[in-house]
C-alpha cells in the first residue's frame, strides 16, 4: 500500500519540477541569459525538493512542521503560478499548457495523501488481530441469532403442545361436565317422580312389612360439614378398676379376661389396651 501511494507523488513531482524547469528557461530565456532563467528554474525545483525532503524526515521522525508545510505549498503555487502565467502568455498551445499547470498542486497534494496513509497505517500483526477480533464478533452473533432461533422455535412448540393439551383438558372437562349434568337430572327426575315411592313400597313391602321404606337419592348441591364428636373425659384408674370387677362377677362363674373386654366395648366405655389389662391385674 505504501508503494501504491508513494510512486504517483513521487512521479508527478519529477514531472511538475521538470516543467517548471523547462518553462522558466523557455520563458525567462528570450529576456535573460538562458545560465540565469537555469538557475532561476533549478532554484524554484530545488527549494520545492528540499521543503519536501524536510517534511517526509519530520513524518518518519512522527513529528510535523506547520511552517516547512507552508513553505512547501508557497513553493508548490509558485511553480504552478509559472506554468498558468506561461501558458496565457504563449502564443499557441494555451490549452495544453493549461491543462499541465495543476500539477505541482496535484503533485503536494499526493504527498499529503501519503502522510495520512502513513499516520493511519498498520502492521501486519495489527492487521491480523482486527481480522481475527472482527471475526470472532460475527461469528459470536451468528451463534447468538442461532441460539435465539433455535430458543423461539422451542417455545413456539411449547405454547402449541401447551395450548393443544389445555383444549384436550377443556373438551374432555366439558363432556363429563355434560355427562355428570344429565346424570343428576336423571337422578333428581327419578327421585321427585310420584312413581318412585310407589315402585319402592312394592318391592320392599312383602320383604319388611312394618318397615316404611324411605328412598332419598343424592342431591346435587353444596355439602354442609358435620361437626366432629366430641370424646368425652377419660377413666381414672379406680373407675375403671370398678367396672372390670363389676363386669368380671356379673355372671357365675366370672368371667375370663376377653369376655370382660368385649362387654366392657360393648357397653361403650374406652380405654387403652394396656390400661384396661392393667385393670384386670389389679382387680384379680
Amino acid at each position: 500500500m505504501s508503494a501504491k501511494t508513494v510512486l504517483p507523488a513521487v512521479a508527478m513531482t519529477a514531472v511538475s519540477m521538470v516543467l517548471t524547469l523547462a518553462v522558466v528557461v523557455m520563458w525567462l530565456g528570450t529576456a535573460v541569459p538562458w545560465s540565469v532563467a537555469l538557475v532561476v528554474g533549478v532554484g524554484i525545483d530545488g527549494g520545492w525538493l528540499a521543503t519536501l525532503a524536510y517534511e517526509r524526515r519530520l513524518a518518519a521522525q512522527g513529528d510535523h512542521s506547520t511552517p516547512v508545510t507552508g513553505v512547501g505549498w508557497c513553493f508548490g503555487l509558485v511553480a504552478t503560478g509559472v506554468l498558468v502565467a506561461h501558458a496565457l502568455t504563449t502564443d499557441g498551445s494555451v490549452a495544453a499548457w493549461l491543462a499541465v499547470a495543476w500539477l505541482p498542486i496535484a503533485a503536494k497534494a499526493l504527498w499529503l495523501v501519503h502522510g495520512l496513509w502513513e499516520r493511519t497505517a498498520l502492521t501486519a500483526g495489527a492487521l491480523d488481530a482486527i481480522r481475527g477480533i472482527q471475526q470472532e464478533a460475527r461469528d459470536e452473533a451468528a451463534v447468538a441469532r442461532a441460539r435465539l432461533r433455535a430458543e423461539a422455535a422451542t417455545e413456539e412448540t411449547r405454547l402449541v403442545a401447551v395450548t393443544g393439551a389445555g383444549a384436550r383438558v377443556a373438551r374432555v372437562q366439558a363432556k363429563t361436565a355434560a355427562t355428570l349434568a344429565g346424570a343428576w337430572s336423571t337422578l333428581e327426575t327419578a327421585r321427585r317422580g310420584e312413581d318412585t315411592g310407589r315402585a319402592l313400597t312394592s318391592v320392599t313391602t312383602p320383604v319388611t312389612p312394618d318397615v316404611t321404606a324411605r328412598w332419598e337419592l343424592p342431591i346435587w348441591g353444596p355439602s354442609e360439614p358435620v361437626p366432629a364428636l366430641e370424646s368425652g373425659p377419660g377413666l381414672t384408674d379406680d373407675a375403671l378398676d370398678v367396672l372390670v370387677h363389676d363386669i368380671r362377677h356379673s355372671q357365675t362363674p366370672a368371667l375370663s379376661y376377653r369376655e370382660m373386654a368385649a362387654r366392657f366395648r360393648a357397653a361403650g366405655h374406652s380405654a387403652s389396651e394396656v390400661r384396661l389389662r392393667a385393670a384386670w391385674k389389679r382387680v384379680v
